[in-house]
């Protein structure tokens, strides 16, 4: 979470006041979204490494068992700031204070739970995902 040196969140406004970039959070399901997915997704893991490089908030949530996502994380050497079940993507808005909140998925229910938790969203299939990415800077 981001804070301020007396412990205080730091919220969007502050954070333009005092000339600091602006926050961005990203969420990926897993299955069906990411290249190491089961199903396999259209997404390569080197969007999330992108991600994280540019300073996004970056992790993910699904509904794989937390244990299973922090150990898909660390097999691939990447330090995300979160894992969450998909029922609790709202827990990931109440941590961290941001400009932009982006969900992507591959599924209904994501989109449900994007919408629930106040988080855009982009189908990995159905929504234009390359210009999604282009506009975010992750996609070279």
């Amino acid at each position: 979470m981001p804070l301020t040196q007396r412990g205080r969140k730091l919220t969007a406004t502050t954070r333009a006041r005092e000339g600091r970039s602006l926050l961005r959070v990203i969420s990926f399901d897993i299955d069906g979204t990411l290249e190491v997915g089961d199903p396999p997704g259209t997404i390569p893991i080197t969007v999330v490494r992108r991600a994280l490089a540019l300073g996004f908030v970056a992790g993910s949530c699904s509904d794989r068992p937390i244990s299973f996502q922090q150990a898909l994380w660390a097999e691939h050497g990447i330090d995300v700031h979160f894992t969450v079940l998909k029922q609790h993507l709202t827990t990931v808005r109440e941590r961290f204070a941001a400009d932009h909140y982006l969900h992507i998925g591959d599924s209904p229910i994501d989109r449900m739970m994007a919408a629930g938790a106040g988080f855009d969203f982009v189908h990995v299939l159905e929504d234009d995902l390359l210009n999604a990415l282009e506009t975010l800077n992750l996609h070279r």
